[in-house]
Protein backbone atom coordinates (compact mmCIF):
# COMPACT_ATOMS: atom_id res chain seq x y z
CA UNK A 1 0.00 0.00 0.00
CA UNK A 2 1.07 3.56 -0.56
CA UNK A 3 2.26 5.68 2.36
CA UNK A 4 -0.72 8.04 1.99
CA UNK A 5 -3.12 5.10 2.44
CA UNK A 6 -1.34 4.01 5.62
CA UNK A 7 -1.53 7.57 6.95
CA UNK A 8 -5.27 7.78 6.24
CA UNK A 9 -5.83 4.41 7.96
CA UNK A 10 -3.85 5.52 11.01
CA UNK A 11 -5.93 8.69 11.30
CA UNK A 12 -9.16 6.69 11.12
CA UNK A 13 -7.98 4.27 13.81
CA UNK A 14 -6.96 7.14 16.09
CA UNK A 15 -10.34 8.79 15.58
CA UNK A 16 -12.27 5.60 16.25
CA UNK A 17 -10.37 4.80 19.43
CA UNK A 18 -10.94 8.28 20.87
CA UNK A 19 -14.70 7.90 20.42
CA UNK A 20 -14.93 4.23 21.43
CA UNK A 21 -16.41 4.97 24.82
CA UNK A 22 -18.97 7.32 23.26
CA UNK A 23 -20.39 4.75 20.85
CA UNK A 24 -19.01 6.55 17.79
CA UNK A 25 -20.51 5.62 14.45
CA UNK A 26 -20.68 7.35 11.05
CA UNK A 27 -23.64 9.67 10.48
CA UNK A 28 -24.99 11.52 7.47
CA UNK A 29 -24.57 15.30 7.32
CA UNK A 30 -27.59 17.08 5.84
CA UNK A 31 -27.36 19.58 2.97
CA UNK A 32 -28.57 22.28 5.38
CA UNK A 33 -25.65 21.62 7.76
CA UNK A 34 -23.15 21.60 4.90
CA UNK A 35 -24.64 24.84 3.57
CA UNK A 36 -24.03 26.50 6.91
CA UNK A 37 -20.41 25.29 7.02
CA UNK A 38 -19.24 26.23 3.53
CA UNK A 39 -17.08 29.32 3.46
CA UNK A 40 -17.09 29.63 7.25
CA UNK A 41 -14.27 27.27 8.28
CA UNK A 42 -11.45 28.75 10.33
CA UNK A 43 -8.98 26.72 12.36
CA UNK A 44 -9.23 27.15 16.16
CA UNK A 45 -7.11 30.01 17.44
CA UNK A 46 -6.38 31.35 13.95
CA UNK A 47 -8.31 34.60 14.42
CA UNK A 48 -6.55 36.60 17.13
CA UNK A 49 -8.29 39.94 16.55
CA UNK A 50 -11.56 41.04 14.95
CA UNK A 51 -12.90 44.57 14.67
CA UNK A 52 -15.74 46.38 12.94
CA UNK A 53 -16.14 50.09 12.19
CA UNK A 54 -19.39 51.55 10.84
CA UNK A 55 -20.39 55.09 9.91
CA UNK A 56 -23.44 56.72 8.33
CA UNK A 57 -23.64 60.40 7.38
CA UNK A 58 -26.10 62.68 5.57
CA UNK A 59 -25.20 66.15 4.24
CA UNK A 60 -28.03 68.24 2.80
CA UNK A 61 -28.00 70.96 0.14
CA UNK A 62 -27.25 73.63 2.77
CA UNK A 63 -24.15 71.82 4.07
CA UNK A 64 -25.71 70.62 7.34
CA UNK A 65 -24.35 67.22 8.34
CA UNK A 66 -25.79 64.55 10.66
CA UNK A 67 -24.46 61.06 11.30
CA UNK A 68 -22.86 58.59 13.66
CA UNK A 69 -19.96 56.16 13.90
CA UNK A 70 -19.68 52.97 15.93
CA UNK A 71 -16.84 50.50 16.49
CA UNK A 72 -16.14 47.21 18.24
CA UNK A 73 -12.91 45.27 18.77
CA UNK A 74 -12.62 41.66 19.95
CA UNK A 75 -9.49 39.84 21.11
CA UNK A 76 -8.77 36.91 23.39
CA UNK A 77 -8.36 39.37 26.26
CA UNK A 78 -11.77 40.98 25.62
CA UNK A 79 -14.05 40.38 28.59
CA UNK A 80 -17.25 41.40 26.80
CA UNK A 81 -17.66 42.77 23.25
CA UNK A 82 -19.01 46.33 23.28
CA UNK A 83 -20.01 48.85 20.63
CA UNK A 84 -18.80 52.42 21.15
CA UNK A 85 -20.86 55.18 19.51
CA UNK A 86 -19.95 58.75 18.51
CA UNK A 87 -22.47 61.11 16.92
CA UNK A 88 -21.47 63.50 14.10
CA UNK A 89 -22.89 66.99 13.54
CA UNK A 90 -21.89 69.98 11.42
CA UNK A 91 -23.66 73.28 10.69
CA UNK A 92 -23.97 74.49 7.11
CA UNK A 93 -24.91 77.83 5.58
CA UNK A 94 -28.04 78.20 7.68
CA UNK A 95 -30.38 78.08 4.68
CA UNK A 96 -33.28 75.65 4.57
CA UNK A 97 -33.20 73.17 1.67
CA UNK A 98 -36.19 72.96 -0.64
CA UNK A 99 -38.77 70.49 0.64
CA UNK A 100 -38.35 67.07 -0.94
CA UNK A 101 -41.27 66.09 -3.17
CA UNK A 102 -40.05 62.77 -4.56
CA UNK A 103 -41.87 59.47 -4.03
CA UNK A 104 -40.30 56.01 -3.91
CA UNK A 105 -42.57 52.97 -3.86
CA UNK A 106 -41.94 49.29 -3.12
CA UNK A 107 -38.84 47.86 -1.51
CA UNK A 108 -40.58 46.43 1.55
CA UNK A 109 -38.56 43.20 1.27
CA UNK A 110 -35.20 44.95 1.52
CA UNK A 111 -35.33 44.90 5.32
CA UNK A 112 -36.02 41.15 5.51
CA UNK A 113 -33.18 39.81 3.35
CA UNK A 114 -30.20 37.77 4.58
CA UNK A 115 -26.55 38.15 3.70
CA UNK A 116 -25.30 41.46 2.27
CA UNK A 117 -27.96 43.85 0.95
CA UNK A 118 -27.16 47.26 -0.53
CA UNK A 119 -29.67 49.58 -2.17
CA UNK A 120 -29.95 53.20 -3.29
CA UNK A 121 -33.32 54.49 -4.45
CA UNK A 122 -33.57 58.09 -5.63
CA UNK A 123 -36.49 60.33 -6.59
CA UNK A 124 -34.57 63.63 -6.66
CA UNK A 125 -31.83 65.39 -8.61
CA UNK A 126 -28.08 65.94 -8.07
CA UNK A 127 -27.82 63.43 -5.23
CA UNK A 128 -24.78 61.29 -4.36
CA UNK A 129 -25.06 58.10 -2.30
CA UNK A 130 -22.38 55.57 -1.44
CA UNK A 131 -22.75 52.14 0.18
CA UNK A 132 -19.39 50.53 0.81
CA UNK A 133 -18.12 47.42 2.63
CA UNK A 134 -14.42 46.77 3.13
CA UNK A 135 -12.65 43.70 4.56
CA UNK A 136 -9.06 44.04 5.72
CA UNK A 137 -7.32 40.73 6.50
CA UNK A 138 -3.75 40.71 7.83
CA UNK A 139 -1.45 38.17 9.48
CA UNK A 140 0.59 38.60 12.61
CA UNK A 141 2.11 36.54 15.41
CA UNK A 142 0.52 38.82 18.03
CA UNK A 143 -2.73 40.71 18.34
CA UNK A 144 -2.52 44.48 17.72
CA UNK A 145 -2.57 46.90 20.62
CA UNK A 146 -6.14 48.04 21.18
CA UNK A 147 -6.74 51.76 20.78
CA UNK A 148 -8.57 53.62 23.52
CA UNK A 149 -12.31 53.33 22.70
CA UNK A 150 -13.98 56.58 21.66
CA UNK A 151 -17.60 57.44 22.35
CA UNK A 152 -20.43 56.12 24.47
CA UNK A 153 -20.95 52.44 25.24
CA UNK A 154 -24.09 51.07 23.57
CA UNK A 155 -25.86 48.68 25.94
CA UNK A 156 -28.51 46.09 25.11
CA UNK A 157 -31.87 47.68 24.27
CA UNK A 158 -30.39 51.21 24.30
CA UNK A 159 -30.69 53.90 21.60
CA UNK A 160 -28.25 56.81 21.26
CA UNK A 161 -29.64 59.69 19.20
CA UNK A 162 -28.76 63.18 17.98
CA UNK A 163 -30.29 65.80 15.67
CA UNK A 164 -29.68 69.13 13.94
CA UNK A 165 -30.91 70.99 10.85
CA UNK A 166 -29.91 68.07 8.60
CA UNK A 167 -32.13 65.60 10.44
CA UNK A 168 -31.81 63.01 13.19
CA UNK A 169 -29.71 59.89 13.71
CA UNK A 170 -30.43 56.96 16.03
CA UNK A 171 -27.98 54.18 16.90
CA UNK A 172 -29.67 51.13 18.43
CA UNK A 173 -28.58 47.77 19.78
CA UNK A 174 -30.59 45.15 17.89
CA UNK A 175 -30.63 41.38 18.06
CA UNK A 176 -27.04 40.28 17.68
CA UNK A 177 -25.78 43.58 16.30
CA UNK A 178 -26.17 47.32 15.83
CA UNK A 179 -28.26 49.65 13.64
CA UNK A 180 -27.63 53.22 12.41
CA UNK A 181 -30.72 55.05 11.10
CA UNK A 182 -30.93 58.59 9.69
CA UNK A 183 -34.14 60.53 9.06
CA UNK A 184 -33.28 63.63 7.00
CA UNK A 185 -35.21 66.86 7.59
CA UNK A 186 -37.53 68.52 5.04
CA UNK A 187 -38.52 65.17 3.53
CA UNK A 188 -35.07 64.65 2.01
CA UNK A 189 -35.06 60.90 2.65
CA UNK A 190 -33.68 58.18 4.93
CA UNK A 191 -30.57 56.07 5.39
CA UNK A 192 -30.28 52.77 7.24
CA UNK A 193 -27.26 50.60 7.99
CA UNK A 194 -27.16 47.57 10.25
CA UNK A 195 -25.07 44.52 11.09
CA UNK A 196 -27.01 41.72 12.76
CA UNK A 197 -27.37 37.93 12.77
CA UNK A 198 -29.14 38.04 9.39
CA UNK A 199 -26.22 39.87 7.74
CA UNK A 200 -25.32 43.38 6.59
CA UNK A 201 -27.87 45.91 5.30
CA UNK A 202 -27.15 49.32 3.72
CA UNK A 203 -30.21 51.15 2.41
CA UNK A 204 -30.60 54.77 1.22
CA UNK A 205 -33.77 56.46 -0.05
CA UNK A 206 -33.48 59.97 -1.53
CA UNK A 207 -36.58 62.15 -1.95
CA UNK A 208 -34.99 65.63 -2.24
CA UNK A 209 -32.16 67.26 -4.17
CA UNK A 210 -28.39 67.78 -3.74
CA UNK A 211 -27.86 65.41 -0.82
CA UNK A 212 -24.64 63.54 -0.06
CA UNK A 213 -25.13 60.24 1.79
CA UNK A 214 -22.54 57.69 2.90
CA UNK A 215 -22.83 54.25 4.55
CA UNK A 216 -19.45 52.69 5.32
CA UNK A 217 -18.53 49.41 7.02
CA UNK A 218 -15.00 48.11 7.53
CA UNK A 219 -14.13 44.67 8.94
CA UNK A 220 -10.61 44.17 10.29
CA UNK A 221 -9.38 40.60 10.83
CA UNK A 222 -5.94 39.55 12.08
CA UNK A 223 -4.93 35.91 11.56
CA UNK A 224 -2.28 34.18 13.63
CA UNK A 225 0.64 33.21 11.37
CA UNK A 226 2.48 31.42 14.18
CA UNK A 227 0.45 28.18 14.13
CA UNK A 228 2.35 24.96 14.90
CA UNK A 229 2.20 22.83 11.69
CA UNK A 230 2.42 19.62 13.74
CA UNK A 231 -0.90 20.48 15.38
CA UNK A 232 -2.76 20.64 12.06
CA UNK A 233 -4.00 17.03 12.07
CA UNK A 234 -5.18 17.27 15.68
CA UNK A 235 -7.03 20.52 14.96
CA UNK A 236 -8.73 18.99 11.90
CA UNK A 237 -9.96 15.98 13.89
CA UNK A 238 -11.26 18.31 16.60
CA UNK A 239 -13.28 20.20 14.00
CA UNK A 240 -14.84 16.94 12.76
CA UNK A 241 -16.31 16.36 16.22
CA UNK A 242 -18.63 19.30 15.62
CA UNK A 243 -20.33 17.43 12.78
CA UNK A 244 -21.71 14.78 15.16
CA UNK A 245 -25.19 15.16 16.64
Amino acid sequence: MKTSYWLAAACLVASASSFANEGFKPIAVSDQELGELRGRFVMPGRIISFGIVMSSTWRNASGDLIGAATSMQIQSSTVQPQFYVSTIKQTGSGNTPTQGTGTVTGGAGLSTTQGVTQSVRAAGDSNTANNNVGINVTQSSTAPVLATPQGQVLTSGQTISSSNAAGSVAVSAISGGVQLAIQASNNQGTALQQVAQSGLLQNTTLLGNSNLVSNQTLLNVVLNNNINPAAGASQSLSQLKGLRN
